[in-house]
């Protein structure tokens, strides 16, 4: 830790040096004068201490001068003067300590520099756990597959990373729309802001408005003090509204308000909040079908929509299955101290024979479960169960079809979950709109 003394009695100022050298940690420069400091700033010390009563310039204008080329360097004021005024004053500039010139002034300035390096080691640690998390979030390592729709997602996930525009995320439940908002945040230019994730489907209708804009004390039975809500403690980074569609319509208005005029009131207060916040939605539902039938705001839609990013069942992503049984097998193995289990090829066709009706986490606790189960190197189809939860009318994969009987079931179901639109259809099932138009015109035949 290089440290710089600016004094201009050179016995006091070598006393002090050989005192904290005694730190062989602490690499001691000693100034005498204000501007011999400015001049060696280059050098980039940790910390200066510096005389307040200096020939050329007194310790304020040091101060100020410091500040305004380098405003986080931690600065230790050493003074002659007792005068509180003096030391309240550069306590509210922004000094990290003020000491009086005395007998005990370099256990004092020893203490004082222990306790700034215990910060700055704090910062440093909080640094590197939020490049950490943004290593974590990686999307290339946290979005695991190789097919080209997840090739897509990585392409609409680079275009967010671009700009503050609002992301909203469709997709069933379990194929991990949080990994992608929190690649999204982990990565982009507030990655060092907090990331604050909110369930709505979680929250009691009548808690919402409070659980989003906070309250004052005595808003409301039980609000014995003041609480900030989601949107204030996400002030600089990112907000995600998992579950959006469930949002009661008259929150609806009131946080299309907060989102056009970017600024929040608590619960009871009257004091306007600043926000600067991005705002990633998610939901397992289609959002234009429910603006259609008056469940949500179509002013509040327009709002949030954003860049859409459309996450794929893992049905349609079949060979992802495996790559994503792999690593997750391999993620169970760390967790567990153990040595990673292979899968056999029963296990393998077992595994692409199933829908996966809960995605990517239902996956995962299937693989889960058969590491726990299985009691050798190898993974065999016997140790994998299936959970069984799917409608009968979405079991595509029971029974004794042909391929064709299958995927012909797989394009109604999608044509009426989709209210007939073609063109929707095609996009959600990567395939062509003539497939969809040749298939309708044969089952019109068929009928006639």
């Amino acid at each position: 830790m290089k440290i710089f003394l600016v004094d201009d009695d050179p016995f006091f100022a070598e006393m002090l040096k050989y005192y904290l050298q005694l730190n062989p940690d602490y690499d001691v420069h000693i100034c005498n004068t204000g501007k011999e400091c400015l001049s060696a700033l280059y050098q980039a010390p940790d910390i200066i201490c510096i005389d307040f009563g200096l020939p050329d310039l007194q310790g304020d204008e040091l101060f100020t001068q410091i500040k305004s080329l380098y405003p986080d360097l931690p600065i230790i004021v050493i003074s002659g003067q007792e005068n509180i005024e003096v030391a309240v004053n550069f306590l509210k500039l922004g000094a990290k300590d003020y000491i009086v010139k005395n007998e005990h002034t370099k256990e004092l300035l020893w203490n004082s520099i222990i306790r700034v390096k215990e910060t700055i080691s704090l910062k440093q640690e909080v640094e590197d756990l939020k490049d950490e998390l943004g290593t974590k979030y990686a999307f290339e390592k946290t979005i695991i597959g190789q097919s080209e729709s997840i090739k897509k997602i990585f392409s609409k996930i680079n275009k967010a990373l671009q700009s503050n525009i609002n992301v909203s995320i469709t997709g069933e439940t379990g194929t991990g729309k949080e990994v992608v908002a929190k690649a999204i945040h982990y990565n982009s230019a507030r990655k060092n802001k907090p990331f604050i994730a909110v369930n709505m489907a979680a929250i009691p209708k009548e808690l919402v408005e409070s659980e989003f804009f906070g309250h004052e004390k005595g808003a409301f039975t039980g609000a014995s003090e003041r609480a900030s809500g989601k949107f204030e403690q996400a002030n600089g980074g990112t907000i995600f509204l998992d579950e959006i569609a469930e949002l009661d319509l008259n929150i609806q208005s009131k946080l299309l308000r907060a989102l056009q005029e970017r600024e929040i009131t608590r619960v009871g207060g009257s004091q306007k909040i600043k926000l600067d916040v991005r705002v990633i939605t998610a939901t397992h539902k289609d959002l234009a079908n429910e603006v259609k039938a008056g469940t949500f705001r179509e002013d509040l839609y327009y709002r949030i929509i954003g860049l859409p990013i459309e996450i794929p069942p893992l049905r349609y992503r079949e060979q992802d299955t495996l790559i994503l049984a792999r690593h997750f097998i391999e993620l169970f193995a760390k967790e567990n101290k153990s040595k990673p289990l292979v899968l056999s090829n029963e296990s393998k066709k077992k595994l692409l024979s199933y829908g996966f009706p809960g995605n990517v986490r239902e996956l995962k606790s299937v693989i889960d479960l058969a590491c726990v189960m299985s009691d050798q190197a190898e993974i065999m189809a016997e140790d994998i169960t299936f959970y069984n939860l799917e409608k009968k009318s979405e079991n595509f994969l029971h029974g004794q079809k042909t391929l064709k009987e299958y995927t012909t079931d797989i394009i109604i179901h999608f044509l009426k979950k989709n209210n007939n639109d073609v063109i929707k259809t095609a996009k959600m099932l990567d395939i062509g709109k003539s497939t969809i138009y040749n298939l309708l015109q044969h089952i019109e035949k068929k009928n006639t």
